[in-house]
């Protein structure tokens, strides 16, 4: 897999695909636990843009306290800066998408021409509600995606 590395530009993952995949693991980060060691993530970050070129490296970060109550955030680094986005504490109806609708967002977001920071913030505000929702689709809109990235968390209803 890592020949294929040099056509990336933006490298998403989480730990464990940079571990397994690509041979980096960050620090004392335990996923069975939930236990995330962010300067670790960090070091590996810089270790893969140094290896491959990337222009950014992604991870979303799960902190898991059961099977239907996790911590949700991420980080990204480019090359120069690391952030870690706000965490949303979600109660998981249904995981399947949710990775697909971080992805989704992010790549929406740079696309645009966001800054880095707000992309990601996008991307784990668009993914945290997607575990809201049952079925693959992320069915949110980007109104409530970007209501929730400008702070409102109420969950009340939008008309």
């Amino acid at each position: 897999m890592t020949s294929l590395m040099q056509y990336v530009d933006v490298c998403i993952g989480n730990e464990e695909d940079a571990e397994k995949v690509l041979g980096f693991k960050p620090g004392s980060t335990d996923v069975a636990s939930g236990d995330l060691e962010l300067s670790g993530y960090r070091e590996i970050f810089e270790q893969m843009v140094d290896k491959f070129g990337f222009k950014y490296v992604v991870s979303s970060l799960r902190e898991s306290r059961s099977a239907s109550d996790n911590g949700w955030s991420a980080c990204i680094y480019d090359g120069k800066e690391f952030y870690h986005s706000r965490k949303y504490d979600i109660h998981i109806v249904d995981r399947v998408g949710g990775g697909d609708s971080f992805a989704g967002g992010l790549i929406c977001a740079l696309l645009e021409g966001k800054p880095m920071k707000d992309a990601l913030e996008f991307a784990v505000a668009a993914s945290a509600l997607k575990h809201t929702i049952p079925g693959d689709f992320n069915l949110v809109t980007r109104a409530e995606v970007e209501a929730l990235v400008g702070g409102d968390a109420s969950g009340r209803v939008q008309r």
